[in-house]
């Protein structure tokens, strides 16, 4: 139920109401419908309704009336007003009171479709907003100070660069595959620096679009765009004093990475919006995912912010090429996840854990070991508890055997993003912006990605937009 797009029209006219529902109904919307503006308040208190499309002419309490008390109660509602007497003031006056669009009758369907489209778009992106804001930690907390494990020689040597690079001011550059604990190399660098009682800040560069990436990186002026409600600092100035981590760098559009390099050049920058120019002074860390040489070579990233954020570069190994490292790390994880009892891996599992090539790197590791004691019985964990038959391909996997199973590669590859995002989606209960987070994908081309492989179900919003038509509004 909860993912039914509901629409309250409040309208006098049952004949406008008829028409209104009879064009959102065959589009998925679930439609709720008043005849004024009282009943239109008492529907929207006990309803909820994710959109609003409101007439302004309403017996009793008029649009404009009902409006502001809307506005009171959910600022971030989208109201849709329209009437058949449009005037320029009470268009400025809708707008300033809120309204997310201001149609005249009669407009054409069209037009109509694609506000309430965009209405729902931008509901998207406010709840993209709030749930990046709810993964940003307090900028003044301290850096997770869990212990970066590795005996392995390449380790020792990353180690001894933290220790050097650490006091310094130098711009940072983590490159590693997921799962490899960029992060936490990262947070041991701000640890052991002069700032380290200073405001530390964490961007993830792949989680949101660019215009809201961009809002929340530089901030924005009050009026910049709708739902801009008055002034927001960005995490560059939140953080001025201080140090920036910003993770998945290689994901950022190339329009901000002209703007992170004038603030790298020390150089002011400006708000969205804004004609004041912003001026801080942070440490940046920053952390990719993929060789950043290639992405430079591709044209996906620019030569001039590589040089300025590679004053010193860190490489992580995966785990694959750092095996004598596995075998501490499940010591770790065991007194992690059960510190009071004492779990007995058999030479067999251990050498299963030990000759398997960990793909995910030490994420995986450490979601097999939880998923290994939890499933444990008698303080022994098995084979059997290792979740590496089925689940996860075992080192000789033949991506060969895969492709000639599904006839092509390009079905091969769909049988995997599909299973992968499957996997993600029932994760995160079937969330679209949760699962986007988790695979580090912007929601956009989860949503594309989903519709491409058929996971979309016949449900809300998903029939075809009508063609125009004026004569029925």
């Amino acid at each position: 139920m909860d993912n039914i797009k509901t629409i309250l029209i409040v309208d006098d006219e049952i004949s406008m109401r008829k028409n209104i529902s009879d064009l959102l109904s065959p589009l998925g919307y679930q439609i709720i419908e008043a005849g004024n503006g009282e009943a239109g308040m008492m529907m929207f208190v006990q309803k909820k309704p994710h959109v609003i499309i409101l007439d302004i002419n309403l017996p009793g309490k008029n649009g404009l009336e009902v409006l502001k008390e809307i506005k009171k109660i959910s600022s971030d509602t989208p109201v849709i007003m329209f009437t058949a007497f449009g005037t320029s003031e009470r268009v400025m006056e809708a707008m300033k009171l809120g309204a997310f669009d201001y149609l005249e009758k009669p407009f054409e369907l069209d037009e109509f479709a694609l506000s309430v489209e965009r209405a729902f778009e931008y509901q998207n992106l406010l709840t993209e907003v709030k749930l990046l804001r709810s993964l940003i930690k307090d900028v003044r907390s301290k850096p997770t100070d869990a212990p970066i494990i590795g005996r392995n020689q390449r380790m020792q040597e990353i180690f001894k660069l933290i220790g050097r690079t650490a006091p310094t001011d130098a711009t940072v550059l983590i490159q590693g595959e997921s799962g490899t604990g960029k992060e936490l190399i990262a947070d041991a660098i701000q640890r052991h620096s002069l700032l380290s009682d200073k405001p530390y800040v964490k961007i993830n560069c792949g989680a949101l679009s660019e215009s809201i990436l961009e809002s929340e990186i530089f901030g924005h002026e009050k009026g910049s765009f709708t739902g801009a409600e008055s002034r927001r600092k960005g995490l560059f100035e939140i953080a001025d004093g201080g140090t920036v981590y910003l993770d998945e760098i290689n994901s950022m559009p190339q329009s901000l990475q002209v703007r992170l390099l004038r603030i790298l050049q020390k150089q002011p920058f400006f708000r969205v919006g804004g004609v004041t120019p912003v001026k801080v002074n942070v440490r940046v860390i920053a952390s990719t995912n993929k060789d950043i040489e290639k992405e430079m070579e591709g044209g996906n990233f620019r030569k001039d912010l590589y040089y300025r954020l590679c004053v010193v570069r860190i490489n992580i190994p995966p785990l694959r090429e750092r095996k004598d490292d596995i075998s501490p790390l499940i010591e770790y994880f065991i007194k992690k996840y059960c510190p009071s009892r004492k779990m007995i891996i058999p030479e067999e599992s251990m050498n299963k854990l030990c000759s398997y090539d960990w793909p995910g790197n030490i994420r995986e590791l450490e979601n097999t070991i939880y998923s290994a004691i939890v499933t444990a019985n008698n303080d022994v964990i098995y084979i059997k508890n290792l979740p590496l038959r089925s689940e996860i391909p075992p080192a000789e996997f033949s991506f060969i055997s895969l492709v000639k199973d599904h006839n092509s590669f390009r079905s091969a590859i769909s049988y995997v993003e599909r299973r992968i995002i499957e996997a993600a989606l029932k994760m995160n209960d079937n969330n679209q912006t949760k699962t986007a987070l988790y695979l580090k994908i912007n929601r956009r081309l989860l949503y594309s990605k989903m519709k491409e492989l058929s996971l979309i179900p016949d449900n809300p919003g998903k029939g075809k937009r009508p063609g125009k038509l004026t004569d029925r509004l």
